[in-house]
């Protein structure tokens, strides 16, 4: 399985490039990774078609009206994907007005953070750590245990 992690939009701040990063390289120990950063939704969703080979990559939105999963749940998403020989795991967080529902409608997933807020930049640093705390969770690491 690879995972992808797509956002919409340029990355200003230096601290958000760090931690996006460092939670990359520790997400690599896990899975094959990559990071994209799009210009726009329609971007995305030629990636989508371009990632398509023998099965078509799995598309996850971050979106305020999805589904709230916790970080065993998480673990378990990724579990069951790794699993079931999912070719491209692709989590996208969207433009600053949200998904359009044609590119809602595509995704095989829609995550929510919760009913708060967040700015792009950092729901991309939550997903990140969230994945990789979901990945150490299935290994046994005491990261988790930590919380």
């Amino acid at each position: 399985m690879k995972l992808r992690i797509a956002w919409i939009g340029k990355t200003k701040s230096p601290a958000i490039q760090s931690l996006t990063a460092e939670y990359l390289k520790r997400l690599s120990r896990y899975a094959a990774c990559d990071a994209m950063e799009l210009p726009s939704e329609a971007a995305l969703l030629k990636q989508v078609d371009k990632l398509a080979g023998r099965t078509q990559p799995v598309l996850v939105l971050l979106d305020s009206r999805g589904k709230q999963l916790n970080s065993e749940e998480i673990a378990n998403f990724l579990d069951y994907h790794k699993s079931h020989d999912t070719q491209d795991l692709l989590f996208a967080i969207g433009p600053a007005d949200g998904w359009t529902d044609s590119t809602r409608a595509l995704a095989k997933q829609i995550l929510s953070f919760g009913k708060i807020t967040l700015p792009h930049e950092l729901a991309r640093v939550v997903l990140l750590e969230q994945l990789y705390r979901g990945f150490t969770i299935l290994q046994g690491h005491p990261y988790h245990e930590g919380h």
